[in-house]
């Protein structure tokens, strides 16, 4: 028993430096990513915004849309970086739990979406009194990526309609983010949270595809669950759960 309890003592130690060698690799990795990737993006975009400008009346039509093409490319680029890192951080964050007002902060996004969409008639729904126990920066970060989805996947709604809620399922304590957009296909569900699987064409709903694999990490990080049910045309809901921790 001594042997077998040494033996195993050394390979948690032998595995716990392999995961910090690992940690230590995907620092270097965003840090990497962060700045080397960053500046020649940064100079393709700036360089495409000079000849637009100082070479316009030289430049035909067609000359004049491929050069915004190469801007509006690479500024996607940046902004995939920019969810790619915060997949990544997600990873090796340490969860600080503290009970957190998701009513709150759900209340704050829908404010800060309406004023982006004045254009639009948008109704929010929150629930009050809505309380759990989790991090509160990235219980945030599922909150927004769920709400923003919802708003952008009501885009072509007269009248768009969101909602934030809780219900008792299983007997957990179960949130969701109720929609009446585009829905998707539940055939092809299983890929709704793998990093750049989308599920809609890029013309028609902008983004990286990165968004809902950076909130299932995080449910999980919090020992939850997250699913959805939609049907084509007929909206979607997203339900997350969470292991509530008493502080």
């Amino acid at each position: 028993i001594r042997n077998m309890n040494t033996a195993l003592e050394l390979r948690v130690d032998q595995r716990t430096l392999q995961l910090e060698n690992v940690n230590k690799e995907l620092e270097a990795f965003s840090h990497s990513v962060s700045h080397d990737l960053r500046a020649p993006l940064r100079n393709i975009d700036g360089w495409s915004l000079v000849l637009l400008e100082k070479r316009y009346d030289q430049l035909d039509v067609q000359g004049r849309q491929y050069l915004n093409r190469v801007r509006n490319e690479t500024q996607r680029m940046g902004h995939l970086i920019d969810d790619l890192l915060k997949l990544s951080r997600v990873a090796r964050a340490e969860i600080k739990s503290v009970e957190v007002d998701l009513s709150l902060i759900a209340q704050n996004i829908a404010d800060r979406l309406q004023e982006d969409s004045s254009n639009r008639r948008l109704i929010f729904t929150i629930q009050s009194d809505i309380v759990t126990i989790g991090d509160t920066q990235m219980l945030e970060t599922v909150v927004t990526n769920l709400l923003d989805n919802a708003c952008k996947f009501t885009n072509k709604q007269s009248l768009a309609k969101i909602e934030f809620g809780q219900s008792v399922i299983n007997d957990k304590q179960t949130f969701w983010v109720k929609d009446n957009g585009v829905g998707f296909d539940m055939a092809y569900s299983k890929n709704l949270f793998n990093a750049f699987q989308r599920l809609h064409k890029q013309s028609e709903f902008p983004g990286t595809g990165v968004g809902l694999a950076t909130v299932q990490r995080i449910i999980r990080c919090h020992d939850g669950q997250i699913w959805a049910e939609s049907k084509l045309n007929q909206g979607a809901t997203f339900y997350f759960t969470l292991k509530k921790e008493t502080l």
